[in-house]
């Protein structure tokens, strides 16, 4: 069990930890907005899209997504083997509040990195 999984069997009915503990990691929402913009994709599609993301990493990712019903994993009977993601009406429904957060997070990246320098001057 890792860390996270402990931290959040202690907390079961605190849905902030327990949501956010999920989907706010370092790659999650980034996987969440790549399906939304691609709508289905191929495991390497993805390891192409956010390319500092490790085969393991994205791996894990998508297991966690799909553990909680935010991203669905199609595996068809072909030689090679195919296997697409998508976002489930679940994970499309988290999309708006993504979305909200990025453009939060792009309108206020200069005011956050000029405060995060004038914090290190100051100490």
């Amino acid at each position: 069990m890792t860390r996270t999984e402990v931290r959040d069997s202690l907390y079961p009915g605190c849905p902030i930890r327990n949501v956010l503990s999920r989907i706010g990691d370092k790659w999650s929402l980034l996987v969440l907005f790549t399906l939304e913009q691609r709508h289905v994709g191929r495991f390497k599609e993805l390891q192409r899209a956010i390319p500092d993301i490790s085969q393991k990493m994205l791996t894990t990712t998508l297991k966690t997504l799909e553990a909680d019903g935010l991203v669905l994993r199609r595996a068809y009977p072909e030689v090679p083997p195919r296997v697409e993601y998508e976002l489930t009406e679940r994970g499309q429904s988290l999309l708006p509040f993504v979305d909200n957060l990025i453009g939060w997070a792009v309108g206020n990246l200069e005011d956050i990195v000029a405060s995060r320098q004038a914090y290190l001057l100051k100490s």
